[in-house]
């Protein structure tokens, strides 16, 4: 397994952008400087031994090497040695409405963004707990199997948008089948599904699925996003313009959050419903009733030892740095009739 010890210095490459713009700002403003001395064509003529090209490589060089530097700071690792522990947890599946209705801005930024922030959170305050992800529209996909990598259940979070399913709909009484079978066979152990989803164009029988749930003894949990009044469903046109969907009749579609019918799924389901708004998921009142849930010992298997991959990247950086030394600005008398950099 790979990850980042410090990942938090990652957030350092969000400044290679600007010093890329920067350095063609300044790299403009002396080409404008220069024109005002004459044409290039015959300025280069009066500088034979400016070169061009070297500047822009030593640019590239030393930013690849500051790059490399970020990426050594962050700790890359790969695990190697597996161990099995026992912890004391529940299992969890998040069932993740990703229908076009999710995009509905009512939430800020909109409805799937809030939702994918919200488990984010949950997943800093899972400690021992197992956690699966399901996503569903016209039907469930399983995305992350039962599992207590919550590195591995971020990446894939990440990733997760509404062009990833083919069939749009709000299958949630498939979510609830396919989350319900996903499970591991452990009688014992307490486990819970949690539905995120506004509820709309609801299909199929979740009503029943949750009560078949609740009679093996996992708890249905429903997090509504969205408003009672609705808002309309941007998409984007076909020139990247701001559109909203409209019915046959060219009317604008309001997606409105269904709120009797998860408070109905959840209450089949044993959970409990909660909703969601732009500054409150739900999210604390829903860890603590998870909390209340008994937890008993859990097999996993961690890696206990890790090896650090940042020595590799810090001699390549130094490498790049000491080529970037040797490659002058100008061009070097010996190596002139080397046409290498021109």
């Amino acid at each position: 397994m790979f990850r980042f010890a410090h990942s938090e210095f990652l957030y350092l490459l969000a400044g290679i952008p600007l010093l890329i713009l920067i350095y063609i700002v300044a790299y403009l403003i002396k080409k404008k400087s220069l024109k005002k001395f004459g044409k290039l064509s015959v300025i280069s003529g009066l500088m034979p031994d400016v070169s061009y090209i070297r500047p822009h490589l030593k640019f590239i060089i030393l930013t690849s090497a500051l790059v490399l530097l970020i990426f050594a700071m962050a700790g890359p690792q790969f695990g190697s040695k597996l161990k099995e522990v026992k912890r004391k947890g529940i299992e969890i599946i998040i069932a993740l409405d990703i229908s076009n209705s999710m995009l509905a801005e009512d939430i800020k930024p909109n409805r799937l963004e809030r939702a994918k922030q919200a488990i984010l959170r949950l997943l800093d305050q899972l400690e021992n707990d197992r956690i699966g992800l399901i996503i569903f529209a016209g039907d469930a996909y399983t995305q992350v199997p039962i599992t207590s990598d919550y590195i591995g259940a971020r990446m894939f979070l990440n990733n997760i948008n509404t062009d990833i399913v083919s069939r749009q709909g709000t299958a949630i009484g498939k979510a609830i089948r396919l989350a319900g079978n996903s499970f591991t066979q452990d009688a014992e152990t307490n486990k819970a599904i949690i539905i995120i989803s506004d509820g709309e164009n609801h299909e199929g029988d979740a009503i029943q699925e949750a009560e078949q749930a609740d009679e093996k003894g996992i708890k249905v949990y429903c997090i509504g996003m969205g408003s009672r009044g609705g808002s309309p469903i941007p998409f984007k046109g076909s020139y990247n313009q701001k559109e909203f969907l409209k019915d046959r009749q060219g009317n604008v579609v309001t997606s409105k959050l269904n709120t009797k019918m998860l408070s109905q799924i959840a209450m089949a389901g044993g959970g409990k419903y909660y909703h969601a708004t732009s500054t409150n998921v739900g999210l604390n009142k829903l860890f603590n009733d998870l909390n209340k849930l008994d937890k008993v010992e859990i097999e996993a298997k961690v890696y206990s030892e890790y090896e650090e991959q940042f020595p590799a990247l810090i001699w390549l950086a130094l490498g790049l740095i000491f080529l970037d030394f040797v490659i002058l600005e100008r061009k070097n008398k010996w190596l002139k009739n080397i046409k290498i950099f021109k």
